[in-house]
């Protein structure tokens, strides 16, 4: 399986778009800040970037408490 290990020497941050950056200034974060720092994260070092999924949510607990899995 050779070229398939890439996973053993790169490094992956995970952000949840939610807490990580901002872009409108309402304190809650989104894609659109999250992307103005994906440089930042290359910089660090980083070979790959995943991206929580972002579903529908009442923020009673800041996104976790999903409404609706479906929606698209």
């Amino acid at each position: 399986m050779e070229g398939y290990s890439w996973w053993r020497s790169e490094i992956t941050y995970q952000i949840y778009p939610c807490s990580f950056q901002g872009a409108d200034g309402d304190g809650v974060g989104g894609l659109r800040g999250s992307i103005t720092r994906f440089d930042y994260l290359v910089n660090l070092g980083g070979d790959s970037i995943w991206i929580s999924p972002i579903y529908p949510s009442p923020m009673a607990d800041f996104g976790y408490d999903v409404s609706d899995y479906c929606s698209g």
